[in-house]
């Protein structure tokens, strides 16, 4: 067969983190490389009751067709949800299959071949595809320790005129780090100044160990410049596929439009299982008990990584799912990582994470799907990795 595949497929290779799964599916192996919660932070005795209660009570409107615009009840509580989250009024809502899939309709909606899309430099893979696969032009902004260098983004905005910024201001994928408080409100007056959307894609937000939580940039936003992009994949279960847009009632009703035509709307029975979850008052404790759990996790791996060869350089977050390490200059993670499945330990690679490659030396670790012993053994076995390579 010969296929003429779209031009938007040209340079897509596919989820690298999905590759590295294909790889290291072995029974005994030791995985930092996905962002998976721990399996006793799924809930699945209470999801198996609530998905019983909700059938019976509104079983015939769950299982017929629903509107894209979301089940109403979940509607309901998620305005009140978001905007607590938010820390302001919330215009619009949107339930979608995912975060992700929300990237998908704001690209959808506003992004042409050749449009200019910032982002963080590095960041989340996944959402990188989807940008390339709307043909966007990727501009990274660098960091520092407290996140998007306002001095970076404001020049990168004057320059190349984007229509999107994207970023992930709490515990970001993959650096672990956490956008500074002082610099949320500067990027909304930014966005408006320059006339910028931006992407505030913040799943990991109640992940918090350590610290007081920042506002969101979507608080400062006076004109519409902003939508959040939430999920409850990382605080209930990723396998409900259940998140949600909040933002302005003109992007959001485009994006409805754009769903449409995807999927229709997202699965009703999961929209409800997480509208009772909220209305029952179980996520404060759900999400205290977790975090609990993955605080020890995160304290157990950085306190492995403190042994790792001279040089090795990682961040230390307050929160989320991930911890970034940079190792000796000369180092190629890449190359290295099937010595490391060979010794049952994998992780993802930090090249992957940027827009225009490079960054060899780098890696991104996650601790939340692996025990404390799991830990210790794995980051053992991968500083053995290293050693014999230095």
């Amino acid at each position: 067969m010969n296929i003429q595949f779209a031009r938007r497929f040209d340079g897509i290779s596919g989820s690298a983190i999905r590759e590295i799964f294909k790889m290291i599916a072995q029974p005994d192996m030791i995985s930092f490389a996905g962002g998976n919660p721990s399996p006793s932070a799924l809930p699945d005795e209470a999801a198996a009751r609530i998905a019983a209660q909700v059938l019976r009570e509104d079983g015939k409107r769950i299982l017929q067709y629903g509107a894209t615009e979301g089940y109403p009840p979940f509607i309901e509580s998620l305005f009140a949800y978001a905007k607590a989250q938010l820390g302001c009024e919330v215009p619009a809502v949107l339930p979608v299959t995912g975060s992700t899939q929300a990237m998908d309709l704001l690209c959808k909606a506003l992004i042409d071949p050749g449009d200019a899309i910032l982002v963080e430099n590095p960041s989340f893979l996944g959402n990188l595809q989807c940008m390339r696969l709307y043909q966007a032009k990727l501009v990274p902004v660098e960091s520092d320790a407290e996140g998007l260098r306002l001095d970076a983004l404001e020049a990168a905005m004057a320059e190349h005129h984007p229509k999107m910024l994207y970023t992930i201001p709490n515990f970001q994928n993959p650096t672990g780090k956490t956008l500074a408080a002082d610099r949320r409100q500067p990027i909304a007056e930014l966005a408006a100044k320059y006339g910028v959307v931006v992407a505030e894609d913040d799943p990991y937000r109640d992940l918090r160990y350590r610290g007081e939580t920042a506002p969101s940039i979507k608080s400062f936003d006076q004109e519409g410049w902003v939508v959040f992009l939430g999920s409850f994949s990382k605080i209930i279960s990723p396998g409900l596929r259940v998140g949600y847009m909040a933002g302005d009632p003109g992007l959001i009703r485009k994006c409805v439009m754009g769903k449409q035509a995807a999927d229709l709307h997202t699965a009703t029975l999961n929209q409800a299982i997480v509208d009772r979850f909220i209305r029952e008052g179980l996520l404060p404790g759900h999400i205290s008990r977790i975090s609990a759990s993955y605080k020890q996790q995160l304290d157990t791996m950085l306190s492995e990584l403190e042994s790792f060869p001279r040089g090795t350089s990682f961040t230390r977050p307050d929160g989320g799912l991930f911890i970034w390490v940079e190792l000796p200059e000369g180092l190629d993670t890449k190359a290295l990582l099937e010595k490391a499945v060979a010794r049952h330990v994998a992780y993802v690679p930090g090249t992957h994470f940027y827009a225009d490659g490079g960054h060899a030396n780098t890696l991104r670790l996650n601790f939340s799907n692996s025990s404390i012993e799991q830990i210790h053994t794995g980051m053992q076995a991968l500083r053995a990795v290293l050693e014999e390579a230095l």
